[in-house]
């Protein structure tokens, strides 16, 4: 076998194109703020967060949906499909190795016109090997690194956002568990009510205006009670799709009253940077941009093969074997390709600036999220104290509502009033108890759940 080679002088080679030339463009750094705007303790958040809440049910809910959830298999998927094209990448820098076995059996006639009957065959190996001269190969290996981390981190940001949507939907059905219970404890009231109006009218004590009163009332809390029941139904079937099961009631461990509160987590904002996932991954999908940036500039740049095959002729008309070998190498350099290398290198270049402004928002957004969790956590804790106050206050005006209707001093429209005030507050302060677990929840999503980047880093240099 023979080899053709194209020699060019090395000035003409590394002017093949203007790709190197493609710039990416600069944009703003962003600057960690000295510390948060709402005041926080620097304690850092538990890797496994779920379990301060003190409910085994809620523990046991999060852990089937870590191990169950198709979101999760969904992104560990894309870790492997990245785990091998990193494995991939690495391999182009390594010499290429083949074997080749070819055989035949074949009659002919000879040169004194007699028949030949010949059996053949030709194993053969080939050996190839391209040099890195200019780091093309390594860029390439860098770039999908770097994806692979980033795949890495996406899977654990999936983890936590599951996570969190599990523990801020099981919070979320205690809060309707609670205001069930509410509901259910007025209703009784109100069918009292009923049965004392009604008892009332019939002795001539009351007007029938009283009893009509009670049962519109009585009739207006009963509604509650379904559209809180088809509520309980759609979070428990929301949870089930979370845990990947099938629609099914989901068992309870803590009421809202008694669920421990997570303690208020904060952390310096320059330490956000590294314990978000999703910032991790933006981060490393721009170095995985840059380093394809520098792959497109390059694939201007000179090509350096070398090639080597060895083998042996075996037939039957020969006496011994005849052994077959070549040595060769090639430069090939790219002169004209109407712009095609350029385009690309533009592309890459203007993946690499989404990538950029993609790790800026994720960096805002981190920093927004945390403060926006911090004021949530603060002003419903203040807004639970109020409505407390609320409740205590309009229990005891019912309470003197019910004794002056009984005596005879207020009609019995300053009682109802009296029922409607206090169910209002107390499913309020229900539904604020549920928003203040569900803010610590988002906060301690926003600080990034524990994970810690040096964690994630498990690709092999």
């Amino acid at each position: 076998m023979r080899c053709g080679r194209l020699l060019l002088p090395l000035p003409l080679l590394l002017g093949g194109c203007a790709a190197g030339q493609v710039k990416p463009v600069t944009g703003t750094a962003v600057e960690a703020p000295a510390s948060w705007r709402t005041a926080a303790p620097l304690s850092m958040v538990e890797r496994a967060w779920w379990t301060g809440f003190g409910d085994t049910a809620l523990t046991a809910l999060v852990d089937r949906a870590l191990a169950n959830n198709s979101d999760i298999g969904i992104a560990a998927g894309r870790v492997r499909e990245a785990r091998a094209n990193l494995a991939g990448a690495r391999a182009t820098l390594f010499p290429t190795l083949d074997a080749s076995l070819t055989g035949a059996r074949s009659r002919s006639i000879s040169p004194f016109g007699t028949a030949e009957i010949q059996n053949a065959a030709q194993p053969q190996f080939q050996a190839a090997y391209e040099i890195d001269l200019f780091g093309r190969l390594a860029d390439q290996r860098a770039a999908a690194r770097s994806a692979y981390l980033a795949s890495e981190a996406a899977r654990d940001a999936v983890r936590l956002a599951i996570a969190s949507a599990t523990a801020n939907g099981y919070v979320t059905l205690l809060g309707l568990d609670a205001r069930l219970d509410i509901a259910r404890r007025t209703l009784a009231a109100r069918e009292t009510s009923l049965r004392i109006a009604r008892s009332r009218v019939s002795n001539g004590y009351s007007p029938k205006l009283e009893l009509q009163q009670a049962q519109a009332e009585y009739d207006a809390t009963a509604a509650i009670v379904p559209q809180i029941e088809l509520a309980v139904t759609r979070t428990e079937d929301g949870l089930n799709l979370l845990t990947g099961d099938a629609p099914q009631a989901i068992g309870r461990g803590a009421t809202l009253a008694t669920l421990a509160k997570l303690p208020l987590a904060g952390g310096l904002p320059s330490e956000l940077l590294r314990r978000r996932p999703d910032i991790a991954q933006a981060e490393r999908q721009l170095a995985a941009a840059d380093s394809s940036l520098a792959v497109a500039r390059k694939r201007c740049l000179p090509q350096i093969r070398l090639s080597a095959t060895a083998g042996a002729a075996f037939s039957s008309l020969l006496d011994d074997p005849i052994t077959l070998w070549q040595l060769g190498g090639s430069i090939l350099a790219p002169i004209f390709q109407g712009g095609r290398l350029t385009a690309q290198a533009e592309a890459a270049a203007g993946q690499r600036d989404q990538a950029a402004f993609a790790y800026r928002k994720a960096v805002l957004t981190g920093f927004r999220e945390v403060e926006d969790a911090l004021a949530a956590v603060g002003r419903i804790d203040e807004q639970v104290t109020l409505a407390i106050h609320q409740r205590d206050t309009l229990s005891e005006a019912l309470r003197l509502a019910t004794n002056r209707y009984r005596e005879g001093y207020s009609p019995y429209l300053e009682q109802l009033d009296a029922q409607r005030q206090l169910l209002a507050a107390e499913l309020n302060l229900a539904q604020l108890r549920s928003d203040g677990f569900a803010a610590r929840i988002q906060l301690y999503q926003a600080l990034g759940g524990g994970w810690d980047a040096a964690e994630g880093d498990s690709a092999q240099p």
